[in-house]
Protein backbone atom coordinates (compact mmCIF):
# COMPACT_ATOMS: atom_id res chain seq x y z
CA UNK A 1 0.00 0.00 0.00
CA UNK A 2 1.39 3.24 -0.86
CA UNK A 3 1.97 5.81 2.07
CA UNK A 4 0.88 9.12 0.75
CA UNK A 5 2.93 11.75 2.96
CA UNK A 6 1.72 15.55 3.94
CA UNK A 7 2.94 18.61 3.86
CA UNK A 8 4.42 19.39 7.73
CA UNK A 9 6.88 21.79 9.79
CA UNK A 10 9.95 19.97 8.27
CA UNK A 11 9.27 19.66 5.19
CA UNK A 12 11.88 21.38 3.07
CA UNK A 13 10.67 22.92 -0.82
CA UNK A 14 13.32 23.74 -3.10
CA UNK A 15 11.83 26.02 -5.43
CA UNK A 16 13.50 27.01 -8.32
CA UNK A 17 13.18 30.51 -9.78
CA UNK A 18 10.88 30.81 -6.24
CA UNK A 19 12.58 34.03 -5.52
CA UNK A 20 11.29 36.49 -7.74
CA UNK A 21 8.17 36.94 -10.17
CA UNK A 22 4.76 34.49 -9.80
CA UNK A 23 7.09 31.19 -8.40
CA UNK A 24 7.63 33.27 -5.52
CA UNK A 25 3.98 34.46 -5.27
CA UNK A 26 3.50 30.70 -4.83
CA UNK A 27 6.08 30.48 -2.72
CA UNK A 28 4.42 32.73 0.10
CA UNK A 29 0.89 31.23 -0.13
CA UNK A 30 2.13 27.96 0.51
CA UNK A 31 3.91 28.96 3.33
CA UNK A 32 0.93 30.86 4.61
CA UNK A 33 -1.26 27.37 4.17
CA UNK A 34 1.71 24.93 4.93
CA UNK A 35 4.01 26.76 7.54
CA UNK A 36 7.22 24.87 6.47
CA UNK A 37 10.88 25.31 4.98
CA UNK A 38 11.81 26.54 1.66
CA UNK A 39 14.95 26.74 -0.40
CA UNK A 40 14.18 29.72 -2.84
CA UNK A 41 16.97 28.82 -6.05
CA UNK A 42 17.43 31.97 -8.51
CA UNK A 43 20.18 33.55 -10.82
CA UNK A 44 20.43 37.05 -9.13
CA UNK A 45 22.66 37.98 -6.85
CA UNK A 46 21.30 38.52 -3.19
CA UNK A 47 22.92 41.94 -2.09
CA UNK A 48 23.54 41.92 1.87
CA UNK A 49 23.36 45.17 1.73
CA UNK A 50 22.37 47.70 -0.40
CA UNK A 51 24.88 51.24 -1.23
CA UNK A 52 23.96 54.09 0.72
CA UNK A 53 22.80 55.92 -2.66
CA UNK A 54 19.86 53.70 -3.16
CA UNK A 55 18.59 53.00 0.17
CA UNK A 56 15.17 54.35 0.71
CA UNK A 57 14.86 55.68 -2.81
CA UNK A 58 11.96 53.27 -4.48
CA UNK A 59 10.83 55.65 -7.40
CA UNK A 60 12.47 54.17 -10.57
CA UNK A 61 13.64 57.54 -12.25
CA UNK A 62 14.86 58.32 -8.83
CA UNK A 63 17.13 55.35 -8.36
CA UNK A 64 17.84 55.34 -12.14
CA UNK A 65 19.43 59.05 -11.87
CA UNK A 66 21.44 57.89 -8.55
CA UNK A 67 22.89 54.99 -10.68
CA UNK A 68 23.56 57.46 -13.04
CA UNK A 69 25.04 59.49 -10.97
CA UNK A 70 27.42 57.10 -9.47
CA UNK A 71 28.67 55.42 -12.49
CA UNK A 72 29.93 58.89 -13.23
CA UNK A 73 31.45 59.50 -9.62
CA UNK A 74 33.49 55.89 -10.97
CA UNK A 75 34.60 58.16 -13.82
CA UNK A 76 32.12 55.35 -16.28
CA UNK A 77 30.33 56.86 -19.11
CA UNK A 78 26.34 55.44 -18.16
CA UNK A 79 24.85 53.53 -21.19
CA UNK A 80 20.99 52.34 -21.33
CA UNK A 81 22.20 48.89 -20.47
CA UNK A 82 24.60 49.78 -17.91
CA UNK A 83 22.02 51.70 -16.25
CA UNK A 84 19.29 49.27 -16.14
CA UNK A 85 21.90 46.43 -15.08
CA UNK A 86 22.79 48.11 -12.10
CA UNK A 87 18.63 48.76 -11.41
CA UNK A 88 17.96 44.91 -11.97
CA UNK A 89 20.30 44.28 -9.28
CA UNK A 90 19.22 46.58 -6.61
CA UNK A 91 15.17 45.88 -7.56
CA UNK A 92 16.05 42.08 -8.03
CA UNK A 93 17.48 41.81 -4.67
CA UNK A 94 15.00 43.83 -3.00
CA UNK A 95 12.15 41.63 -4.49
CA UNK A 96 13.91 38.26 -3.05
CA UNK A 97 14.42 39.66 0.60
CA UNK A 98 10.44 40.79 0.17
CA UNK A 99 10.02 36.92 -0.78
CA UNK A 100 11.93 35.88 2.47
CA UNK A 101 10.26 38.47 4.45
CA UNK A 102 7.19 37.34 3.51
CA UNK A 103 7.60 33.47 3.85
CA UNK A 104 9.11 34.30 7.57
CA UNK A 105 5.98 36.02 8.20
CA UNK A 106 3.72 33.40 7.54
CA UNK A 107 5.65 31.10 9.83
CA UNK A 108 7.82 29.39 7.42
CA UNK A 109 11.68 29.91 7.08
CA UNK A 110 13.39 30.87 3.88
CA UNK A 111 16.86 31.25 2.63
CA UNK A 112 17.93 32.10 -0.81
CA UNK A 113 20.71 30.29 -3.15
CA UNK A 114 22.19 32.46 -5.55
CA UNK A 115 22.58 29.79 -8.70
CA UNK A 116 21.71 29.08 -12.34
CA UNK A 117 19.77 25.90 -12.45
CA UNK A 118 21.57 24.55 -15.53
CA UNK A 119 25.00 24.53 -13.49
CA UNK A 120 24.68 21.02 -12.11
CA UNK A 121 27.83 21.11 -10.40
CA UNK A 122 27.75 24.43 -8.35
CA UNK A 123 24.37 23.50 -8.01
CA UNK A 124 25.19 20.82 -6.01
CA UNK A 125 27.80 22.61 -3.81
CA UNK A 126 25.49 24.77 -2.82
CA UNK A 127 22.36 22.71 -2.27
CA UNK A 128 24.52 20.40 -0.27
CA UNK A 129 25.38 23.22 2.27
CA UNK A 130 22.00 24.08 2.16
CA UNK A 131 20.97 21.06 3.76
CA UNK A 132 22.94 20.75 6.22
CA UNK A 133 21.50 24.24 8.05
CA UNK A 134 17.83 23.61 6.79
CA UNK A 135 17.64 19.69 6.52
CA UNK A 136 16.79 17.16 3.83
CA UNK A 137 14.51 18.28 0.62
CA UNK A 138 11.43 16.22 0.57
CA UNK A 139 9.67 18.78 -2.14
CA UNK A 140 10.70 20.35 -5.63
CA UNK A 141 8.80 23.31 -6.91
CA UNK A 142 10.26 23.70 -10.60
CA UNK A 143 9.29 27.12 -11.99
CA UNK A 144 12.42 28.11 -13.28
CA UNK A 145 12.01 29.25 -17.34
CA UNK A 146 12.68 31.87 -19.65
CA UNK A 147 11.31 32.76 -22.96
CA UNK A 148 12.53 33.50 -26.32
CA UNK A 149 9.29 34.14 -28.66
CA UNK A 150 10.24 34.47 -32.31
CA UNK A 151 8.80 32.40 -35.05
CA UNK A 152 10.14 29.22 -35.46
CA UNK A 153 11.82 30.25 -39.21
CA UNK A 154 13.75 32.98 -36.60
CA UNK A 155 14.47 31.00 -33.64
CA UNK A 156 18.28 30.62 -33.50
CA UNK A 157 20.42 27.75 -31.85
CA UNK A 158 20.81 30.33 -28.82
CA UNK A 159 17.16 30.96 -28.37
CA UNK A 160 16.21 26.99 -28.53
CA UNK A 161 18.80 26.37 -25.64
CA UNK A 162 18.13 29.21 -23.47
CA UNK A 163 14.75 28.19 -23.45
CA UNK A 164 14.56 24.59 -23.28
CA UNK A 165 17.68 24.07 -20.80
CA UNK A 166 16.19 26.15 -18.02
CA UNK A 167 13.04 23.86 -18.03
CA UNK A 168 14.05 20.33 -19.26
CA UNK A 169 18.09 20.46 -18.01
CA UNK A 170 17.19 22.40 -14.87
CA UNK A 171 15.08 19.68 -14.21
CA UNK A 172 17.13 16.90 -14.81
CA UNK A 173 20.16 18.71 -13.18
CA UNK A 174 17.46 19.10 -10.05
CA UNK A 175 16.77 15.59 -9.99
CA UNK A 176 20.65 15.06 -10.26
CA UNK A 177 21.34 16.74 -6.59
CA UNK A 178 18.44 15.31 -5.02
CA UNK A 179 17.19 11.40 -4.88
CA UNK A 180 13.85 11.53 -6.24
CA UNK A 181 13.07 8.23 -3.92
CA UNK A 182 13.56 11.33 -0.80
CA UNK A 183 10.63 13.83 -2.52
CA UNK A 184 6.96 13.48 -1.36
CA UNK A 185 6.05 16.43 -3.98
CA UNK A 186 7.17 16.90 -7.17
CA UNK A 187 5.59 19.90 -9.04
CA UNK A 188 6.23 21.39 -11.99
CA UNK A 189 5.37 24.26 -13.49
CA UNK A 190 4.65 23.43 -16.76
CA UNK A 191 2.34 25.90 -19.35
CA UNK A 192 -0.68 25.77 -21.50
CA UNK A 193 1.59 26.40 -24.35
CA UNK A 194 2.84 22.72 -24.16
CA UNK A 195 -0.57 21.27 -24.25
CA UNK A 196 -2.53 23.50 -26.45
CA UNK A 197 0.72 25.15 -28.45
CA UNK A 198 0.88 28.76 -29.23
CA UNK A 199 2.36 30.78 -31.85
CA UNK A 200 5.79 31.92 -31.74
CA UNK A 201 7.05 29.42 -28.95
CA UNK A 202 7.49 26.14 -30.12
CA UNK A 203 11.05 26.09 -28.12
CA UNK A 204 8.56 26.95 -25.14
CA UNK A 205 5.78 24.43 -26.14
CA UNK A 206 8.42 21.67 -26.59
CA UNK A 207 10.01 22.41 -23.36
CA UNK A 208 6.49 22.46 -21.40
CA UNK A 209 5.26 18.86 -23.05
CA UNK A 210 8.48 17.00 -22.02
CA UNK A 211 7.47 18.05 -18.49
CA UNK A 212 4.06 17.05 -18.61
CA UNK A 213 5.88 13.70 -20.01
CA UNK A 214 8.11 13.60 -17.34
CA UNK A 215 5.78 13.89 -14.45
CA UNK A 216 4.06 11.20 -15.97
CA UNK A 217 7.03 8.87 -15.92
CA UNK A 218 8.14 10.04 -12.37
CA UNK A 219 5.01 9.27 -11.22
CA UNK A 220 4.59 5.64 -12.92
CA UNK A 221 7.99 5.22 -10.99
CA UNK A 222 7.76 6.85 -7.42
CA UNK A 223 4.07 6.40 -7.17
CA UNK A 224 4.53 7.82 -3.34
CA UNK A 225 5.44 10.87 -4.71
CA UNK A 226 2.75 13.44 -5.14
CA UNK A 227 3.72 14.47 -8.59
CA UNK A 228 1.74 17.44 -10.62
CA UNK A 229 2.57 19.03 -13.60
CA UNK A 230 0.29 22.42 -13.98
CA UNK A 231 0.32 24.03 -17.35
CA UNK A 232 -0.76 27.58 -16.47
CA UNK A 233 -2.25 30.17 -18.47
CA UNK A 234 -0.48 33.67 -18.59
CA UNK A 235 -0.51 35.13 -15.04
CA UNK A 236 -2.03 38.81 -14.47
CA UNK A 237 1.59 39.98 -13.70
CA UNK A 238 4.71 41.90 -15.05
CA UNK A 239 5.56 39.40 -17.95
CA UNK A 240 2.05 39.63 -19.27
CA UNK A 241 1.59 43.56 -20.41
CA UNK A 242 -1.25 45.94 -20.96
CA UNK A 243 -0.97 45.05 -24.38
CA UNK A 244 -0.38 41.26 -24.59
CA UNK A 245 -3.74 41.66 -22.25
CA UNK A 246 -5.22 43.55 -24.94
CA UNK A 247 -4.54 40.58 -27.29
CA UNK A 248 -5.50 38.09 -24.56
CA UNK A 249 -8.91 39.31 -24.67
CA UNK A 250 -9.43 39.50 -28.69
CA UNK A 251 -8.59 35.64 -28.59
CA UNK A 252 -10.79 35.48 -25.41
CA UNK A 253 -8.18 34.10 -23.33
CA UNK A 254 -8.68 34.54 -19.76
CA UNK A 255 -5.73 35.76 -17.75
CA UNK A 256 -4.92 34.16 -14.16
CA UNK A 257 -5.71 36.79 -11.03
CA UNK A 258 -2.21 36.23 -8.92
CA UNK A 259 -4.48 35.79 -5.63
CA UNK A 260 -6.89 33.32 -7.58
CA UNK A 261 -4.19 31.71 -8.98
CA UNK A 262 -1.47 31.11 -6.33
CA UNK A 263 -4.62 29.07 -4.73
CA UNK A 264 -4.87 27.18 -7.06
CA UNK A 265 -1.56 25.78 -6.55
CA UNK A 266 -2.16 25.03 -2.62
CA UNK A 267 -5.15 23.41 -3.59
CA UNK A 268 -3.14 20.88 -6.23
CA UNK A 269 -0.89 20.27 -2.91
CA UNK A 270 -3.60 18.79 -1.34
CA UNK A 271 -3.52 15.13 -0.25
CA UNK A 272 -6.98 14.56 -2.25
CA UNK A 273 -5.18 15.48 -5.38
CA UNK A 274 -2.45 12.82 -4.68
CA UNK A 275 -2.90 11.10 -7.95
CA UNK A 276 -3.84 13.95 -10.56
CA UNK A 277 -0.65 14.16 -12.40
CA UNK A 278 -0.91 16.77 -15.03
CA UNK A 279 -3.67 19.58 -14.60
CA UNK A 280 -4.43 22.61 -17.58
CA UNK A 281 -5.13 26.13 -15.41
CA UNK A 282 -6.04 28.45 -17.85
CA UNK A 283 -7.71 29.33 -21.72
CA UNK A 284 -6.54 27.07 -24.37
CA UNK A 285 -3.84 29.71 -26.30
CA UNK A 286 -6.11 29.90 -29.37
CA UNK A 287 -3.92 31.34 -32.57
CA UNK A 288 -4.23 34.42 -34.37
CA UNK A 289 -6.70 33.61 -37.28
CA UNK A 290 -4.86 32.67 -40.35
CA UNK A 291 -3.22 35.59 -42.92
CA UNK A 292 -5.40 34.59 -46.19
CA UNK A 293 -3.48 34.74 -49.19
CA UNK A 294 -5.06 35.51 -52.60
CA UNK A 295 -3.60 32.29 -54.28
CA UNK A 296 -6.39 29.33 -54.77
CA UNK A 297 -5.07 26.21 -53.40
CA UNK A 298 -5.85 22.33 -53.59
CA UNK A 299 -5.03 19.82 -51.22
CA UNK A 300 -5.21 16.37 -50.77
CA UNK A 301 -5.36 14.57 -47.46
CA UNK A 302 -5.07 10.55 -47.15
CA UNK A 303 -6.74 8.66 -44.03
CA UNK A 304 -6.47 5.22 -43.31
CA UNK A 305 -10.41 4.03 -41.69
CA UNK A 306 -10.57 0.87 -38.83
CA UNK A 307 -13.59 -0.36 -37.05
CA UNK A 308 -11.44 -0.92 -34.28
CA UNK A 309 -10.80 2.80 -33.88
CA UNK A 310 -14.01 4.51 -34.21
CA UNK A 311 -16.18 2.31 -30.93
CA UNK A 312 -19.27 4.94 -31.87
CA UNK A 313 -19.92 2.64 -35.05
CA UNK A 314 -21.20 -0.56 -32.93
CA UNK A 315 -24.06 1.91 -32.31
CA UNK A 316 -24.56 2.93 -36.48
CA UNK A 317 -25.08 -0.85 -37.47
CA UNK A 318 -27.78 -0.72 -40.43
CA UNK A 319 -28.17 -4.28 -42.13
CA UNK A 320 -25.75 -5.66 -39.86
CA UNK A 321 -23.06 -3.66 -40.86
CA UNK A 322 -21.08 -0.52 -38.84
CA UNK A 323 -22.15 2.26 -41.21
CA UNK A 324 -20.12 5.82 -40.98
CA UNK A 325 -23.33 8.43 -40.44
CA UNK A 326 -22.85 10.91 -43.04
CA UNK A 327 -23.25 13.51 -40.74
CA UNK A 328 -19.70 12.45 -39.37
CA UNK A 329 -18.65 12.86 -42.96
CA UNK A 330 -19.41 16.21 -43.36
CA UNK A 331 -17.71 17.14 -39.95
CA UNK A 332 -14.25 15.28 -41.00
CA UNK A 333 -14.05 17.61 -43.75
CA UNK A 334 -15.26 20.50 -41.92
CA UNK A 335 -12.63 19.58 -39.39
CA UNK A 336 -9.86 19.53 -41.99
CA UNK A 337 -10.71 23.15 -43.71
CA UNK A 338 -10.90 24.60 -40.28
CA UNK A 339 -6.99 23.28 -39.55
CA UNK A 340 -6.34 24.86 -43.04
CA UNK A 341 -6.89 28.36 -41.39
CA UNK A 342 -6.87 28.68 -37.72
CA UNK A 343 -8.67 31.04 -35.92
CA UNK A 344 -11.41 30.33 -38.71
CA UNK A 345 -14.63 28.16 -38.11
CA UNK A 346 -16.88 26.20 -40.47
CA UNK A 347 -20.31 28.37 -40.89
CA UNK A 348 -22.12 26.36 -43.44
CA UNK A 349 -22.04 23.26 -45.67
CA UNK A 350 -23.96 23.48 -49.08
CA UNK A 351 -25.36 21.05 -51.16
CA UNK A 352 -24.26 18.12 -49.82
CA UNK A 353 -23.85 14.50 -51.10
CA UNK A 354 -23.91 10.95 -50.63
CA UNK A 355 -22.85 8.92 -53.49
CA UNK A 356 -21.65 5.68 -51.60
CA UNK A 357 -21.42 5.70 -48.11
CA UNK A 358 -18.67 3.89 -46.06
CA UNK A 359 -19.45 0.65 -44.82
CA UNK A 360 -17.26 -1.05 -42.79
CA UNK A 361 -17.14 -4.70 -43.57
CA UNK A 362 -15.00 -6.58 -46.85
CA UNK A 363 -15.78 -3.32 -48.86
CA UNK A 364 -13.94 -0.62 -46.51
CA UNK A 365 -10.73 0.27 -48.65
CA UNK A 366 -7.53 0.40 -47.63
CA UNK A 367 -7.57 4.53 -47.34
CA UNK A 368 -10.04 7.19 -47.99
CA UNK A 369 -8.62 10.50 -49.84
CA UNK A 370 -9.93 13.91 -48.86
CA UNK A 371 -9.44 16.51 -51.81
CA UNK A 372 -10.33 20.06 -51.06
CA UNK A 373 -10.15 23.02 -53.36
CA UNK A 374 -10.45 26.26 -52.41
CA UNK A 375 -13.30 27.80 -54.58
CA UNK A 376 -12.96 31.61 -53.56
CA UNK A 377 -11.58 34.01 -50.86
CA UNK A 378 -13.11 37.13 -49.65
CA UNK A 379 -9.96 38.95 -47.49
CA UNK A 380 -12.52 41.75 -46.56
CA UNK A 381 -15.00 39.64 -45.47
CA UNK A 382 -12.42 37.02 -43.98
CA UNK A 383 -14.19 34.37 -45.82
CA UNK A 384 -12.76 31.17 -47.64
CA UNK A 385 -15.06 28.56 -49.74
CA UNK A 386 -14.07 24.63 -50.36
CA UNK A 387 -15.09 22.12 -52.62
CA UNK A 388 -14.38 19.03 -50.69
CA UNK A 389 -14.92 15.36 -52.20
CA UNK A 390 -14.15 12.26 -49.98
CA UNK A 391 -13.39 8.94 -52.19
CA UNK A 392 -11.33 5.75 -52.42
CA UNK A 393 -10.03 3.48 -55.14
CA UNK A 394 -10.91 -0.55 -55.75
CA UNK A 395 -8.27 -2.64 -55.69
CA UNK A 396 -8.38 -2.59 -59.57
CA UNK A 397 -7.68 1.21 -59.01
CA UNK A 398 -11.65 2.72 -60.35
CA UNK A 399 -12.31 6.03 -58.31
CA UNK A 400 -15.36 5.35 -55.86
CA UNK A 401 -16.58 8.48 -54.58
CA UNK A 402 -18.77 8.76 -52.07
CA UNK A 403 -19.29 12.30 -50.39
CA UNK A 404 -19.02 16.03 -51.29
CA UNK A 405 -20.06 19.04 -50.22
CA UNK A 406 -19.29 22.88 -50.12
CA UNK A 407 -18.34 24.16 -46.92
CA UNK A 408 -17.52 27.73 -46.26
CA UNK A 409 -15.23 28.99 -43.47
CA UNK A 410 -15.21 32.05 -41.37
CA UNK A 411 -13.52 34.10 -39.26
CA UNK A 412 -16.35 35.70 -37.77
CA UNK A 413 -19.83 33.61 -37.12
CA UNK A 414 -22.68 35.95 -37.60
CA UNK A 415 -25.00 36.28 -34.72
CA UNK A 416 -27.56 33.31 -33.87
CA UNK A 417 -31.09 33.92 -35.37
CA UNK A 418 -34.39 33.28 -33.43
CA UNK A 419 -36.39 30.40 -34.65
CA UNK A 420 -39.39 32.46 -35.69
CA UNK A 421 -42.14 29.41 -35.46
CA UNK A 422 -40.97 28.32 -32.27
CA UNK A 423 -43.75 25.73 -30.23
CA UNK A 424 -42.85 24.29 -27.44
CA UNK A 425 -46.57 23.57 -26.39
CA UNK A 426 -47.09 19.83 -25.13
CA UNK A 427 -50.10 18.06 -27.16
CA UNK A 428 -49.30 14.93 -25.39
CA UNK A 429 -49.68 13.10 -28.68
CA UNK A 430 -46.56 10.86 -29.02
CA UNK A 431 -46.09 9.20 -25.24
CA UNK A 432 -43.01 7.40 -25.78
CA UNK A 433 -39.93 8.67 -24.20
CA UNK A 434 -36.11 8.07 -24.12
CA UNK A 435 -34.58 4.62 -24.77
CA UNK A 436 -37.77 3.21 -25.91
CA UNK A 437 -37.11 5.36 -29.37
CA UNK A 438 -34.62 3.09 -30.29
CA UNK A 439 -34.21 -0.75 -30.92
CA UNK A 440 -37.75 -1.94 -29.84
CA UNK A 441 -38.68 -3.16 -33.20
CA UNK A 442 -39.47 -2.42 -37.31
CA UNK A 443 -40.81 1.02 -36.30
CA UNK A 444 -38.24 2.32 -34.00
CA UNK A 445 -34.91 3.98 -34.77
CA UNK A 446 -31.77 1.65 -35.28
CA UNK A 447 -28.90 3.24 -33.27
CA UNK A 448 -27.53 2.73 -30.06
CA UNK A 449 -26.69 4.24 -27.09
CA UNK A 450 -24.43 6.76 -28.67
CA UNK A 451 -27.22 8.25 -30.39
CA UNK A 452 -29.90 7.23 -28.18
CA UNK A 453 -30.61 10.79 -27.06
CA UNK A 454 -33.85 11.73 -28.39
CA UNK A 455 -36.14 12.31 -24.71
CA UNK A 456 -39.45 13.01 -25.79
CA UNK A 457 -41.51 14.41 -28.46
CA UNK A 458 -42.91 17.44 -27.62
CA UNK A 459 -45.38 17.65 -30.31
CA UNK A 460 -46.42 16.98 -33.94
CA UNK A 461 -48.53 18.06 -36.82
CA UNK A 462 -48.83 16.54 -40.37
CA UNK A 463 -46.13 19.07 -41.14
CA UNK A 464 -44.13 19.70 -37.77
CA UNK A 465 -42.44 17.81 -35.27
CA UNK A 466 -40.44 19.60 -32.14
CA UNK A 467 -38.28 17.01 -30.24
CA UNK A 468 -36.33 17.58 -26.81
CA UNK A 469 -32.67 16.13 -27.13
CA UNK A 470 -29.97 15.70 -24.61
CA UNK A 471 -26.25 14.35 -25.79
CA UNK A 472 -24.53 12.71 -23.12
CA UNK A 473 -21.19 13.85 -24.48
CA UNK A 474 -18.92 10.41 -24.85
CA UNK A 475 -15.20 9.33 -24.23
CA UNK A 476 -13.16 10.86 -27.05
CA UNK A 477 -11.51 7.15 -27.43
CA UNK A 478 -14.99 6.19 -28.67
CA UNK A 479 -15.39 9.29 -30.50
CA UNK A 480 -12.38 7.94 -32.74
CA UNK A 481 -11.68 9.48 -35.65
CA UNK A 482 -14.46 11.59 -35.58
CA UNK A 483 -14.28 13.73 -32.56
CA UNK A 484 -16.54 16.36 -31.66
CA UNK A 485 -15.22 19.85 -32.26
CA UNK A 486 -16.96 23.04 -33.72
CA UNK A 487 -19.73 20.93 -35.76
CA UNK A 488 -20.30 17.47 -34.16
CA UNK A 489 -21.65 14.79 -36.25
CA UNK A 490 -23.00 13.29 -32.97
CA UNK A 491 -25.42 15.64 -32.08
CA UNK A 492 -26.20 16.79 -35.72
CA UNK A 493 -27.32 12.88 -36.35
CA UNK A 494 -28.91 13.09 -33.44
CA UNK A 495 -31.12 16.40 -34.62
CA UNK A 496 -32.58 14.08 -37.47
CA UNK A 497 -34.14 11.17 -36.05
CA UNK A 498 -37.31 13.53 -35.13
CA UNK A 499 -37.97 12.98 -39.10
CA UNK A 500 -37.86 9.31 -39.02
CA UNK A 501 -40.69 9.69 -35.94
CA UNK A 502 -43.03 11.57 -37.78
CA UNK A 503 -42.47 9.62 -40.95
CA UNK A 504 -43.66 6.20 -39.65
CA UNK A 505 -46.33 8.03 -37.60
CA UNK A 506 -47.74 9.38 -40.15
CA UNK A 507 -47.30 7.25 -43.15
CA UNK A 508 -45.47 3.86 -41.54
CA UNK A 509 -42.40 4.42 -43.62
CA UNK A 510 -38.85 5.27 -42.02
CA UNK A 511 -35.49 6.97 -44.27
CA UNK A 512 -32.40 7.62 -44.38
CA UNK A 513 -30.66 10.56 -45.42
CA UNK A 514 -29.97 11.25 -48.91
CA UNK A 515 -28.15 14.68 -49.02
CA UNK A 516 -28.76 18.30 -47.74
CA UNK A 517 -29.10 21.57 -49.50
CA UNK A 518 -27.22 23.66 -46.65
CA UNK A 519 -26.42 23.64 -43.31
CA UNK A 520 -25.09 26.49 -40.97
CA UNK A 521 -24.17 26.66 -37.59
CA UNK A 522 -24.06 29.51 -35.38
CA UNK A 523 -23.45 28.10 -31.92
CA UNK A 524 -22.19 24.76 -30.67
CA UNK A 525 -24.81 22.35 -29.67
CA UNK A 526 -24.40 22.26 -26.13
CA UNK A 527 -23.17 18.81 -24.17
CA UNK A 528 -25.09 17.60 -20.85
CA UNK A 529 -28.20 19.93 -21.25
CA UNK A 530 -31.08 19.37 -23.11
CA UNK A 531 -31.62 21.51 -26.81
CA UNK A 532 -34.34 21.05 -28.41
CA UNK A 533 -34.97 20.44 -32.72
CA UNK A 534 -38.16 21.89 -34.95
CA UNK A 535 -38.23 19.50 -38.12
CA UNK A 536 -40.66 21.14 -40.69
CA UNK A 537 -41.88 18.91 -43.45
CA UNK A 538 -41.22 20.40 -46.77
CA UNK A 539 -42.45 17.71 -49.37
CA UNK A 540 -43.24 13.93 -49.05
CA UNK A 541 -43.18 12.02 -52.20
CA UNK A 542 -43.38 7.65 -52.21
CA UNK A 543 -39.32 7.66 -52.18
CA UNK A 544 -38.38 10.61 -50.33
CA UNK A 545 -39.41 13.20 -47.87
CA UNK A 546 -37.82 16.56 -48.05
CA UNK A 547 -37.47 18.85 -44.54
CA UNK A 548 -36.30 21.89 -42.64
CA UNK A 549 -34.40 21.38 -39.17
CA UNK A 550 -33.86 23.91 -36.28
CA UNK A 551 -31.64 22.90 -33.72
CA UNK A 552 -32.49 26.15 -30.89
CA UNK A 553 -32.17 26.22 -26.81
CA UNK A 554 -35.96 27.18 -24.98
CA UNK A 555 -36.19 30.48 -25.93
CA UNK A 556 -35.55 29.63 -29.86
CA UNK A 557 -31.89 31.19 -30.17
CA UNK A 558 -30.67 28.49 -33.02
CA UNK A 559 -27.45 26.98 -32.61
CA UNK A 560 -27.55 25.13 -36.51
CA UNK A 561 -29.95 24.89 -38.95
CA UNK A 562 -30.07 21.96 -41.65
CA UNK A 563 -32.35 23.43 -44.57
CA UNK A 564 -33.57 21.20 -47.54
CA UNK A 565 -32.79 17.75 -45.66
CA UNK A 566 -33.70 14.93 -48.13
CA UNK A 567 -34.31 11.35 -46.01
CA UNK A 568 -34.63 8.56 -48.69
CA UNK A 569 -37.84 6.24 -48.06
CA UNK A 570 -36.66 2.44 -47.24
CA UNK A 571 -38.72 -0.37 -46.53
CA UNK A 572 -38.71 -1.63 -42.59
CA UNK A 573 -37.20 -4.99 -43.72
CA UNK A 574 -34.08 -3.29 -45.15
CA UNK A 575 -32.71 -2.37 -41.92
CA UNK A 576 -32.70 -5.10 -40.02
CA UNK A 577 -29.31 -7.35 -39.54
CA UNK A 578 -29.30 -10.16 -42.39
CA UNK A 579 -30.33 -13.62 -41.69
Amino acid sequence: MTTVAQIRPSSVFLVSGGAKGITAKCAIRLAQQYPCKFILLGRSELLETEPEWAKDCFDEATLKKRIMEYLLSLGEKPTPMSLQKVYNQISSSREIKETLAAIQKAGGQAEYISADVTDVSALNQKLATAVERIGQITGIIHGAGNLADKLIEKKTEQDFEKVYTAKVQGLENLLSCIKPSQLEHLVLFSSVTGFYGNIGQSDYAIANEILNKSAHLIKQKYPQCHVVAINWGGWDSGMVTPELKKEFARRGIDIIPVEAGTQMLVREMHLANHNTTQVVIGSPMTPPAATIEPELRSYRIRRKLALAANPFLQDHVIAGNPVLPATCAVSWMSDVCEKLYPGYKAFSSTDFRIFKGITFNETLADEYILDLQETSKNIDTHEVNFLCKISSKTPEGKTIYHFSTQVKLLRDIPPAPTYENLNLVEDNIITTTGKDFYQTGESALFHGSTFQQLRRVINISPDKITVECFWQEIDKTKQGQFPAYWINGFTTDLSTHPLWIWLYHYHQEICLPGQQERYEQFAKTPYNQPFYVSCEIKSKTQTGVVADFFVHDQQGTIYSQLLGGKGIIFPAKLMRPKA
